[in-house]
């Protein structure tokens, strides 16, 4: 019961639930199968961007350009279904995918081989990402009477109660969780972010692995921006605009420390549906959705506290247990 307790995921799966029950008790209908796969669904791409975030943060970085890549991943399939409509779903995502890994190869480029910080590459990236957006469509919109059917039509199509959208997040979470534990690129993330230098001494190459894992994170991102854009029927320059800040949070909120090295897959999916529960359940409380930002900041903030805080108790605990031993 003890490690029950101190399992983050244990944790943060009992707060979900709790935060269900009271909603529930107020709105009983938002725990309704129908309305639980809703949010389900709505959480999707969250989840999807979360588990690329992850990879980049386990190696000690951080994309900041992961909204802006799907933005711009997004309104490039839009254009292209309105100029090739004979296109089918699989090899507009097999674009999409290929796209958002150019855009995750040029950070990890300039991470490993120009030794530029993470930080800076991403942000900058991301505003140049949102500018080649407005150059490409001239800061018009693309609406869901100019896309084609099968476009809007795949995401949303239902497999056993669920939307296909739902059902990519699902395949993905299960494929990233082999990744991570059962690969070894997966292992080199924890290594790198644990301790760059022994690392080296092991024969990882430090800068390739991150650069591994922006190249993981922009493919997610382009993914994400063709389900984006089918499930909602439209393109514009600021979709998504700071939902890089809710990829961050929910990586921090399940357990991914900052400072690289420690996660798990678990935790990241948590931390997306835990801010999921919150935004679905805002105008069910009559709180503005406006907010979103506002809690996702704060759980940033006490996420990464609490991690620093549980840090330096453990590194407490080896100390004098090193003492005793001596």
């Amino acid at each position: 019961m003890t490690l029950l307790l101190k399992s983050r995921e244990a944790v943060l799966f009992g707060a979900i639930i709790a935060l269900i029950v009271v909603i529930s008790t107020r709105f009983p209908a938002f725990v309704a199968p129908s309305n639980l796969a809703n949010a389900f669904n709505d959480t999707a791409p969250l989840i999807i961007l979360a588990l690329g975030q992850m990879a980049v943060i386990l190696t000690r970085c951080i994309d900041l350009s992961v909204a802006a890549n799907l933005a711009l991943t997004g309104m490039v399939v839009a254009m292209l279904n309105t100029a090739a409509p004979w296109l089918p779903a699989p090899a507009i995502i097999m674009i999409a995918i290929g796209l958002g890994a150019v855009m995750g190869s040029i950070n990890g480029f300039f991470v490993w081989k120009m030794r530029i910080p993470p930080i800076v590459v991403t942000l900058g990236t991301m505003t140049i990402f949102r500018g080649v957006i407005f150059l490409i469509s001239g800061g018009e919109w693309i609406n869901a009477h100019e896309m084609g059917e099968n476009f809007k039509a795949f995401p949303r199509a239902i497999v056993l109660g669920l939307p296909v959208m739902s059902w990519i997040a699902i395949a993905i979470v299960a494929l990233f969780y082999l990744l991570i534990t059962r690969t070894p690129v997966g292992r080199a993330f924890f290594a790198v972010g644990g301790n760059p230098d022994a690392a080296v001494y092991t024969g990882i190459n430090v800068g390739r692995t991150q650069f591994i894992a922006f190249l993981l994170s922009g493919m997610l991102a382009g993914l994400t921006g063709y389900l984006w854009v089918a499930r909602y029927a439209v393109a514009y320059v600021d979709i998504a605009a700071g939902f890089e800040l809710e990829v961050v949070a929910a990586c921090v909120i399940g357990g991914i420390s900052i400072a690289g090295g420690i996660g798990s897959v678990g935790g990241a999916v948590l931390g997306a549906v835990f801010l999921g529960v919150i935004k679905n359940a805002l105008p069910v409380v009559n709180i503005s959705p406006f907010w979103q930002l506002a809690i996702s900041g704060s759980a940033i903030i006490i996420a990464v506290a609490f991690n620093a805080q549980t840090q330096r108790s453990k590194g407490r605990v080896i100390l004098k247990k090193a003492e005793h031993a001596t």
